[in-house]
């Protein structure tokens, strides 16, 4: 298992125990995070599940492919740090990964 955190727009924190292999948007789902949407179900075919990895965070994570890029285009108040939270798989060396989630999916 691995913490992630989640942080609303609001300052409120979600701090779940993620099974590795799962996704962060899986993750989320299963533990009722609210603000991950995952309307696609993790085909990375909407934006609903994004979020802006902390900047701590950035390099330990797979880097973005084609696909999500074009997919995170569709993204409202996209930032330097936005992922598709779908495409992030959770790893041991995610332990503790922080994620804080845009004004829009609050």
């Amino acid at each position: 298992m691995s913490k992630v955190t989640y942080i609303e727009d609001n300052g409120t924190e979600h701090v779940v125990d993620a099974k590795i292999g799962l996704t962060v948007m899986q993750a989320a789902v299963q533990n009722s995070v609210p603000g991950i949407d995952a309307d696609c179900g993790g085909a990375c075919a909407c934006a609903t599940c994004h979020v802006y990895v902390d900047r701590a965070w950035v390099a330990r994570i797979e880097p973005m492919g084609a696909m999500e890029e074009s997919m995170i285009e569709l993204a409202s108040e996209r930032g330097e740090t936005s992922r598709l939270s779908c495409q992030i798989k959770i790893t041991d060396a995610l332990d503790g990964l922080v994620v804080k989630l845009p004004k829009s999916q609050g």
